[in-house]
């Protein structure tokens, strides 16, 4: 009984990583759009759980600055 469930949930995980995956390139129309919006889903996911730098450009104020002291 394990060894049937073990080779079943083995498939499965195969089956759902191709169809995440590659599932919009060759499925038909329904399936295509699950696959891709699956996909885009957990993509969003795994990128909010990045940080976001938030690295803004320096203002004219402190580029004059650094240009000041090089020039000392």
């Amino acid at each position: 009984m394990f060894r049937v469930l073990k080779s079943l949930l083995g498939v499965t995980l195969i089956g759902g990583v191709i169809f995440i995956g590659v599932g919009d390139k060759f499925l038909p129309k329904p399936l295509n759009t699950y696959s891709l919006n699956t996909r885009n889903a957990i993509n969003q996911k795994l990128m909010s759980l990045t940080p976001n730098p938030n690295i803004k450009k320096p203002s004219a104020d402190r580029e004059k600055q650094v240009e000041d002291l090089m020039g000392k």
